[in-house]
């Protein structure tokens, strides 16, 4: 499935809107972004043992607070810091047990340099964008289009984040 889903999105590296990529699932299975299309999404790069793991709680406020107007927060761990968890098992208890996140989650996966997931690619491809560091968020619109790119420092519940997604709703 992995590998399936590995070709999938290599093929799609170069395409021209975030929601045809797809992303391995934490729960198993594939995300793909086009199951969000008609609402905004919020793809948040993460890492376990970060300065800035607590924006967990404010990610999950974000997601409870407009999911049912449209919103998805997708959490995308990695260890391209260095600062992620070994496994995913590890990754998901963690957050089960310390944040109780319901958002999606996908499985570890590499955001930046030549492993780059082909989402995280197509991003600096087509908009110039690498997260900088952990909890860096990527806001697409409805149909997939990029919206903005919010670093570490901006917090999920911030004004700079929602106003933007009040804007897309």
């Amino acid at each position: 499935m992995r590998i399936l889903g590995f070709l999938i999105m290599v093929l799609t590296a170069t395409s021209a809107l975030a929601t045809d990529f797809v992303f391995d699932s934490i729960d198993g299975g594939t995300l793909s972004l086009s199951d969000f299309r008609g609402g905004p999404i919020l793809v948040v790069n993460s890492a376990s043992r970060c300065g800035f793991t607590p924006q967990y709680q404010g990610l999950q406020k974000l997601h409870e607070t407009y999911k049912d107007k449209g919103l998805t927060v997708l959490v995308v761990p990695s260890n391209d810091f260095r600062q992620e968890l070994s496994t995913e098992e590890d990754v998901k208890e963690f957050c089960d047990l310390n944040y109780s996140l319901t958002m999606p989650m996908t499985t570890i996966t590499s955001i930046k340099g030549a492993t780059a997931h082909p989402f995280y690619a197509w991003l600096k491809q087509e908009h110039g964008v690498v997260p900088k560091w952990n909890f860096n968020k990527i806001l697409l619109d409805a149909n997939g289009n990029f919206v903005g790119n919010f670093g570490s420092i901006t917090r999920p519940m911030s004004g700079k984040i929602t106003k933007q997604i009040d804007k897309l709703l």
